[in-house]
């Protein structure tokens, strides 16, 4: 299917390739208290790396005066990341005010949050309280050993594991659990965490190992294509695909054939979604991204804090989404040569969000 393939609502926001603006992803912070090997090596977001001061940063009320101009333009979803979002002060106030938003029919707007769970098992209930609908939790091991060399701060499984089951306990979800796969790293471990999911209320989706930003040291080798991870779980626990919740959805779903449930796979790498890609990304410091892979982004900050109406800061926005092109997936090979010869670097991951 093609972006002109995918039935579009009536007055929707669309870009060169007929693709809607649909979800808003919104980066709450530049800080991670892990160092995953995928996202914010030690090697390079050491001790001494200079993280954005306050002043930097949108505030809340910022944050959400973008939010609402987007959910004018067609925005159902909004998803909260980092950095490790947990670690922004008062999140469950901001949550509250973006639950307050309504699209313009009136209904309510998907808020989500993507989050390591180091701290989930504290601020589960709160979350929810404030309006928080569902988590997606990063875990990439289930063996202690291997998960404290992902995340390069000997954090424990077990920790993240009580902030899942709190979660669930107080009603947000479907749950869904992401696994990073690096071939050498954690790749071992695919089948056992299937199989430890399987038949719990949680969606577990494994992400081939992406060249996002330029310090995580990304090579071909390195990724463990969706293909194989599919092959490994039937092998063991027969699977087989169904059909996606919603145009553009990222992940390619299968169910267990007993019915236990199902996984998800994110093909990133080996399989383009770019065709349906639907999300816009703001960054901590308010810079506007219509591609995960970019190189530079569109300044709202300077726009708000110049005192532009609302009126002004939609036009904005919505010119540059109908001026997207992006597609850097489906030509991953000569967009990395032309990068390279560029001397340009793409945005890290830690600094928008995934």
């Amino acid at each position: 299917m093609t972006g002109a393939d995918i039935p579009q609502p009536s007055g929707a926001l669309l870009d060169t390739r007929n693709r809607p603006l649909h979800d808003l992803r919104i980066s709450v912070t530049d800080r991670c208290n892990f160092r995953c090997v995928y996202c914010m090596p030690k090697e390079v977001f050491g001790k001494d790396y200079a993280f954005m001061e306050r002043d930097e940063l949108l505030s809340f009320e910022e944050m959400t005066r973008l939010a609402r101009v987007s959910v004018a333009h067609g925005v159902e979803k909004i998803r909260l990341t980092g950095g490790e979002p947990l670690l922004r002060k008062g999140l469950e106030e901001l949550v509250g005010m973006l639950a307050a938003l309504r699209t313009p029919d009136g209904r309510e707007i998907d808020i989500a949050l993507t989050t390591n769970g180091s701290a989930l098992a504290h601020k589960a209930q709160a979350l929810k309280d404030a309006g928080l609908k569902r988590v997606t939790v990063s875990l990439d091991s289930l063996d202690d050993a291997t998960f404290q060399a992902m995340n390069d701060v000997r954090f424990p499984v077990a920790k993240v594991l009580k902030g899942i089951d709190i979660a669930h306990e107080v009603g947000l979800g479907p749950i869904k659990i992401n696994m990073v796969m690096k071939r050498g790293q954690n790749d071992q471990d695919i089948v056992a965490m299937a199989r430890h999911f399987k038949g719990t209320p949680y969606i577990l989706r494994f992400i081939e190992f992406m060249d996002v930003g330029s310090s995580n040291g990304w090579e071909m080798s390195g990724v463990v294509p969706s293909a194989e991870v599919i092959s490994r779980i039937h092998a063991e626990l027969p699977v087989e695909e169904i059909a996606p919740n919603y145009s553009g959805e990222t992940s390619s779903r299968w169910r267990y054939v007993d019915g236990g449930g199902e996984i998800g796979v994110i093909s990133s790498v080996t399989q383009s979604f770019c065709h349906s890609c639907s999300r816009a990304r703001v960054s901590t410091d308010g810079k506007l991204f219509t591609c995960l892979f970019a190189t530079e982004g569109h300044d709202l900050r300077a726009l708000m804090r110049g005192g532009c109406s609302d009126d002004e800061l939609s036009g904005a926005m919505a010119a540059i989404w109908r001026q997207r092109t992006d597609n850097y997936s489906e030509r991953r090979g000569s967009a990395t040569g032309g990068l390279r010869a560029s001397g340009k670097k793409r945005i890290e991951m830690s600094y928008i969000g995934g």
